[in-house]
């Protein structure tokens, strides 16, 4: 049996290492093609909204909480959550993404179906639209970005490496809620899964104030939480202060987390559409 059959027959029977073929890039084609009918609201409003929420919360909101001026170590308001809020809005763009798109595709309009009665695999769906979603939180944190250099809330030069820990924030919830969904039915789940995990994640994991600001039962409950290592990471990079020690650490949380989603989503996937 030749090298390449052999390689096609592990991407089938799902052996350990098997990776998704380049025929997973005809799924990010076919996405990308959907997108090119409605990219200008798109890109319209990827500008506007971060524009709006940091012009409120960061200028606005800023101005009180910038009259303490040691609650946050003399970063004013805007510079501190304005790498919070690129991660963050990357997460939420992933974290829907990875719901109700993909719940469509596999149960209700069952694109995933059609797909499969041709060479194309279930690694293969899965990779497609990891590296959408992937595409997807990088042209949201490219435009995010854009708007803090805008609004002069880039601190350091190194405010442009917060997009790709944004990607990799973005991943590390992709990944696992993709696995999530392959497992479900219908789309009840989604509600109770953005109700009590995803926004108060948003809320309680750095985004708008530090951890150590809340009560000490609930700090190391935040610490766990690959939102926080995103957050955290992304900031000490626009804010310029850098420990090697604890950026690798946030790193390896997020690798780590999208690893594990990933290996779970091959599992579900591999379940739900290759019967």
């Amino acid at each position: 049996m030749s090298f390449a059959r052999r390689s096609v027959l592990g991407l089938r029977l799902g052996r350990p290492g098997a990776i998704a073929s380049r025929r997973s890039l005809r799924i990010l084609e076919h996405d990308l093609l959907v997108f090119r009918r409605g990219w200008y609201s798109y890109l319209l409003s990827g500008l506007s909204q971060p524009f709006l929420f940091l012009v409120a919360m960061g200028i606005g909101l800023g101005l009180y909480v910038n009259r303490n001026a040691s609650a946050l170590g003399g970063v004013p308001y805007l510079d501190y959550i304005a790498p919070a809020l690129l991660v963050t809005q990357a997460m939420m763009a992933a974290a829907f993404e990875s719901a109700w798109p993909i719940m469509g595709k596999i149960h209700w309009q069952k694109t995933y179906h059609a797909a499969l009665n041709t060479p194309l695999t279930a690694l293969d769906l899965l990779a497609g639209d990891l590296m959408w979603i992937a595409f997807r939180a990088t042209l949201l944190s490219v435009l995010f970005l854009a708007v803090i250099v805008v609004l002069g809330a880039a601190a350091s030069p190194l405010v442009v490496l917060a997009v790709p820990i944004a990607v990799l924030t973005a991943m590390a919830f992709a990944a696992p809620i993709m696995a999530f969904t392959a497992t479900r039915t219908g789309d009840s789940g989604f509600n109770a899964l953005f109700r009590f995990g995803i926004t108060p994640l948003f809320l309680f994991s750095g985004t708008f104030f530090p951890i150590e600001k809340l009560p000490l039962f609930l700090q190391p409950v935040a610490w766990l939480t690959p939102l926080y290592h995103g957050v955290a990471a992304a900031r000490s990079l626009a804010l310029g202060q850098i420990e090697l020690v604890g950026l690798s650490v946030h790193i390896a949380v997020l690798v780590a987390v999208a690893g594990a989603g990933l290996f779970a989503a091959r599992i579900t996937f591999r379940r739900r559409l290759e019967v």
